[in-house]
């Protein structure tokens, strides 16, 4: 027998945060969130992306034991960029029972359609920077912090269940300490004397803090123009809110900001050392040792993650995107760094992924956001 029941209780977001620890219990693969970082997501008291969305967290039970969660979203301002509407789910996790996962999908539909939805779709967070996709390829690796991991099941469930294809995102894995090509330097360099370019990399992190903001509203302008599958534009308490969250795992020698000769940044690249392992030793916790471990990952790493990047509309197509993937290039030779991760790029990002046809790679993970209409 299978039950759905609404999250309403502290206890109860617990058990909903809770649940994939034990889902993934001795998974070698899955990456564990820290625990308080997702109780402030799912807040709507320290999530400021509740400004625009509404949201609602189901437990599914099977013959009374905890079998499965998900979130209902409702993002308002992509709904009205997009004139379409949409819920999204997310934190989508269950035990291989398509009872199960169908109860939880059902109570996400039936939600959006009280609510004048007609349609779903996910996995999708509240903004890009939660977690979002099902992995369809790459179950054998593992995932960066900022991606998402699942079982091989979660694909064929939501097939069939009836949801179908939106969109697919590529991570890929190169070879960080492989030369830079000659005719991408080349090329590089007439980009930079053409355009009166200027590559930065900040030695230290107090450095990079000037650019906090500008770089997120370069990704807001960068993102809001289309290509990116439901982006909308960040609201200042959102850019505070991120820059909190993220900044501090940032090395500032693994990042890189363009600027132009009235010192306005055109375009940028951030990254991180990888903390997937550090974070599968904390377990969830940064006390009483976990963060023991981030800080050990952060000190000492050989292989690191593409964070963030994007260019200002008006300097797009100009290559701009080539001088900073090739400047932190540099710099992961230079800090002996020996593999690198994308970040995750929609696959009809032709400008984004060809970049890495360049270099030597492999596909790493597809994730899949699937979609249901006219529900």
């Amino acid at each position: 027998m299978i039950s759905i029941k609404e999250v309403k209780t502290t206890k109860e977001l617990m058990q909903f945060i809770k649940f994939p620890f034990e889902l993934y219990k001795g998974h070698s693969q899955w990456v564990p969130p820290l625990i308080a970082d997702e109780k402030k997501t799912l807040s709507p008291k320290t999530n400021p992306s509740f400004e625009a969305c509404e949201a609602a967290y189901f437990l599914a039970y099977k013959n009374g034991k905890l079998a499965g969660r998900v979130a209902a979203i409702i993002n308002h301002r992509a709904n009205e960029k997009y004139n379409n509407k949409l819920t999204r789910f997310g934190w989508l996790d269950f035990i291989d029972d398509e009872e199960v996962s169908g109860a939880l999908l059902k109570a996400v539909e039936d939600w959006g359609k009280n609510k004048d939805m007609d349609g779903a779709h996910g996995p999708l967070g509240f903004t890009d920077f939660d977690l979002h996709g099902v992995v369809v390829e790459g179950f054998e690796n593992i995932p960066p912090i900022i991606s998402a991991y699942n079982y091989p099941y979660y694909p064929e469930h939501l097939e069939k269940h009836g949801y179908k294809k939106a969109v697919d995102w590529l991570q890929y894995r190169f070879n960080a300490s492989q030369q830079v090509p000659e005719k991408v330097e080349r090329i590089n360099k007439l980009i930079a004397e053409k355009y009166k370019l200027r590559v930065y990399i900040p030695e230290k992190r107090k450095e990079l803090l000037p650019y906090a903001h500008k770089l997120f509203h370069t990704i807001n302008d960068a993102f809001d123009g289309g290509g990116i599958y439901g982006f909308v534009k960040m609201s200042p308490a959102q850019i505070d809110y991120y820059i909190k969250s993220y900044l501090p795992f940032v090395q500032p020698k693994l990042a890189c900001v363009i600027i132009d000769e009235n010192d306005n940044l055109v375009g940028f690249g951030l990254s991180l050392p990888t903390l997937s392992k550090a974070f599968q030793k904390a377990k969830g916790k940064l006390f009483p040792f976990g963060f023991i471990h981030i800080l050990r990952a952060l000190r000492n790493y050989s292989e690191i993650d593409l964070y963030f990047n994007g260019v200002h509309p008006d300097w797009q197509n100009k290559g701009v995107h080539s001088l900073y993937y090739v400047a932190m290039n540099k710099s992961y030779i230079k800090n002996n760094v020996k593999i690198a991760i994308s970040s995750s790029q929609l696959e009809t990002n032709t400008n984004a992924v060809g970049i890495w046809d360049n270099y030597e790679k492999e596909l790493l993970f597809r994730t899949r956001c699937f979609i249901k209409e006219n529900i």
